[in-house]
């Protein structure tokens, strides 16, 4: 099915999804005229290529995502460090749900390339069941890491014929975008598919 996804601030930039892949690339007013069958997805802020996030070991093996169900005895927000591997040690059936919910973080800011070698099968089995690209490792890597590392790390545009891989900020632009971070995304798509969205 044809859709094309725009966003409110930057209508210059839509982008017509075939599938898995990126039919076309244009103003929306242009996209819609040449494929007024194809399905329309309207998002606030800014539609961009998407992150790379460089922090894929540390995020995924090195640091552990509680399971809800997980409140009382963990808390909610992710546990790294000696406390994170301990958790492993204890129960290693815990590294693959962990690395799921993970990639579910990632995805939530905005995520579509993860860089850094994944040594565990955990981790490499969410990251490519999720469809996320595998990047290189910048040699400078920003900060501590992050879902929304400082800077952030945006692909090269989408092209027609490339994949279809891309977010949405709710940001007037990417000034704002940089100024207040990934968690900002309101939609994730890879390989064609809505893999995230926040409204």
């Amino acid at each position: 099915m044809l859709t094309i996804h725009v966003a409110e601030a930057s209508p210059e930039f839509a982008v017509l999804v075939d599938g898995a892949h990126i039919a076309a690339v244009g103003p929306y007013e242009e996209l819609a005229a040449a494929r007024p069958q194809a399905r329309v997805r309207r998002w606030p802020g800014i539609l961009t290529p998407g992150l790379l996030n460089p922090y894929g070991p540390e995020l995924l093996e090195g640091t552990y995502h509680p399971d809800p169900r997980e409140a009382d005895e963990f808390g909610t927000e992710p546990i790294t460090g000696e406390r994170a591997q301990a958790i492993f040690r204890a129960d290693a059936s815990r590294r693959g749900a962990s690395a799921r919910r993970g990639v579910q973080r990632l995805l939530a800011h905005g995520t579509v390339a993860v860089a850094g070698e994944l040594r565990g099968r955990p981790a490499l089995d969410a990251v490519r069941r999720a469809g996320l690209a595998i990047g290189g490792r910048p040699a400078n890597l920003p900060g501590p890491p992050s879902f929304s590392p400082v800077p952030l790390v945006l692909l090269p545009a989408p092209a027609p014929g490339g994949p279809a891989r891309f977010a949405v900020f709710d940001v007037p632009d990417r000034a704002e975008l940089v100024r207040r971070g990934a968690s900002t995304c309101v939609a994730t798509v890879l390989g064609g598919r809505l893999v995230h969205r926040s409204r």
